[in-house]
């Protein structure tokens, strides 16, 4: 069971913060998904089907057309940046 005070804990944790009526409506919607989960685990032979990585099979993969004579600088691409580390674009940390 996911709990409201464990709802606004990682709320808290990527910096936003819900109404209670929206902490309410979220966990009403955790406790729906367990129970659907809870419900596909009753499958029998569930245990040996092969878990999907993306929801659309594509069995037909093209070539693309891209230029690959056409190479970037690492000194060009980093003269925008505000600031870099071991050439590499550094960026503020957004999550614990």
């Amino acid at each position: 069971m996911i709990t409201k005070e464990a709802l606004k804990k990682y709320a808290n944790l990527l910096m936003f913060d819900m109404s209670d009526l929206e902490y309410q409506t979220l966990e009403e919607e955790f406790a729906i998904i367990l129970k659907q989960m809870a419900l596909i685990g009753k499958i029998e032979g569930i245990e040996n089907v092969k878990p999907m990585h993306f929801p659309i099979i594509n069995y037909q993969v093209l070539p693309r057309d891209d230029d690959k004579t056409f190479n970037l600088d690492v000194n060009d691409v980093l003269l925008n940046a505000k600031e870099t580390s071991a050439n590499q674009v550094k960026v503020p940390k957004v999550v614990e």
